[in-house]
Formats: C-alpha cells, structure tokens, sequence
C-alpha cells in the first residue's frame, strides 16, 4: 500500500472520479465499494498468500485490485469497459504484479488468457465483486471453463447467494443450488449493506466462497442429461415432477411407460415437488431416466 489513502476510501474515490471524468455506467452495473473493512474481509476470506494468482473481474477504478495487489502474487484484473482502462493505469501504476486487460470475461479464451498473462501459475483463484446484472452467467462460466481454480471469493447479490447455498425443500432452491453445489462446495462469508457502495444499490450483498469438491457430490452417466432433467425439473415449481418431466420428455404412452419406470427404479413418487429432491436423488433418475433411453 502507498501513503496515501486508499482507493476505497470515499474521499479518494471521489477525487479519482471527478479527475478522470468519469461517469459511472449503471448499465455495467458500475458500484464501488468505500468501505476498507469490507475489502480486507474479502481478502481474508479468499486466504490470499504470494503463492496465489488471482483473476479479478470488473476492477472498476481499482479498489479491490489494491488490496488483491498487497496480498496476492499476481492479479490478472479484466474491465469490459474501455473508459476506466486509463483510470486503472492510472490508480494501478504503483503495482507491478497488477494487470489489466480490455475485455468482456464471457467472450474470452480464459484458459489461454492465464497462460499468457499468469504463466507458470499454479494456484489459481477467482476474487471479484462480480456485476449484478450478470451474475450468473459469469459464475457458471468460470465454474465450466477448464481454469485449474483453486478457489473462487465472490461478491454478489445476497438473493444470488441464497439461491446457491440454499437447501433442499426451501424457496431458494433450484437448478442454480443444485448445478453449483454439485461440484462445488459453497458457503457465505458475511453479508455486505448497500449503504457501503457509492452509487448505493437497491439491494445487498454477500460474500461468497466456493472451493472445488474433490469428487461430485453424486455421480451421473451423463453430465448434460443430468442438467437437462435439473433444468426441466424446475421449469414449473408448482406442478409435480411428473407434470414437468412430461413436458420436458414427450407425453407420447411409451415416454411416460419409462418415466414411470425410471421414478420406481429412484423410488420417487410422481407427485412429488423437485424442489424436495436433494443432489444424489436428481443424480439417481437422472442415471434412471438415461438408462431407459429417455433424454
């Protein structure tokens, strides 16, 4: 860290902001943190040593970046928007284990990007306050590109984190829970107030971490059949799985003979809710319903 006051701290991001012109962009979903605190528990969470690389995804004007830079080996930080490339150049100059790259992270070779920019890495992580409006997208494209992660710490909106810890047979599960916490383990590491944000947003936030399991949480046969089904599953959370599967399959009498047989082989009820089955049940049927040629 420099002398003077941190990039996070609201004085300094004000200055920053009025020097360079810079209007932020809510389209982008362009809010920044002015809360040190905040910052050094992401770090804390994310149990950065020099031994790690981190990817940061939307730096914004650097105040994460600063504090990944004074704990991390090397950061690898990618800004889909080219206005604040200069702010970063700016903010960034006095860290020479910081780079940044133009980019939109869900159009880039990622694994050719690290192998590039961060060679010879072998402990990799994910630290990032990641854009509200994509969320999502850019979790699961991470989580399903071939980077050798070590570990993701990301913040987001706290009903995005509740979906992806959230439990069997509650509101907030669904195909989001079960497609991250299949391979994933995942946990929130404290929750973050609006009010901590300049613009502040309409909602909070919460720190999430997720480390890879060792092996699924349940084996299937076929990877893209078992999304299918937890996809399908949940396309009507009012109507029973039977109703669903279906709708998803065919309602031709030979679809529904093997749906029917593949719920007996899981010994799953027809009227029950997807949302009550947990990870190895979906992974079950989803075996079943694969073996009796049902896809």
């Amino acid at each position: 860290m420099t002398d003077v006051l941190p990039i996070v701290a609201p004085e300094r991001t004000r200055a920053i902001l009025k020097a360079h012109g810079f209007r932020l962009k809510k389209r982008l979903g362009q809010n920044f943190l002015t809360v040190p605190k905040v910052l050094a528990r992401i770090v804390t969470a994310a149990q950065l040593t020099e031994a790690d690389d981190v990817i940061e995804i939307g730096p914004g004007i650097g105040a994460l970046t600063e504090f990944l830079a004074g704990s991390a080996g090397r950061v690898l930080a990618i800004e889909i928007d080219p206005q604040l490339l200069p702010v970063l150049a700016d903010t960034m100059a006095p860290y020479d284990n910081v780079q940044v790259v133009e980019g939109d992270v869900l159009k880039l070779d990622l694994p050719a990007l690290v192998e590039e920019k961060l060679p010879g890495s072998t402990r990799l992580k994910v630290v990032a306050n990641l854009p509200y409006y994509i969320t999502t997208p850019i979790l699961m494209h991470l989580l399903q590109s071939d980077l050798p992660l070590a570990g993701l710490t990301v913040m987001m909106q706290k009903e995005v984190a509740d979906r992806l810890t959230a439990r069997p047979s509650t509101k907030d599960y669904g195909s989001l829970s079960i497609a991250v916490q299949q391979n994933m383990h995942v946990a929130v590491a404290f929750d973050v107030s609006r009010k901590s944000f300049v613009p502040a947003p309409n909602v909070d936030s919460a720190i999430v971490t997720l480390t890879r399991r060792a092996q699924p949480l349940a084996e299937v046969t076929d990877q893209e059949s078992f999304d299918k089904l937890v996809r399908g599953g949940f396309a009507a959370r009012r109507k029973t799985l039977w109703n669903n599967l279906i709708n998803l399959y065919g309602k031709t009498d030979a679809v529904k003979e093997k749906i029917s047989l593949a719920l007996q082989d899981c010994n799953i009820e027809a009227s029950t809710r997807a949302e009550t089955l947990d990870i190895p049940a979906f992974a079950a049927l989803s075996n079943a319903l694969f073996a009796r040629d049902v896809r």
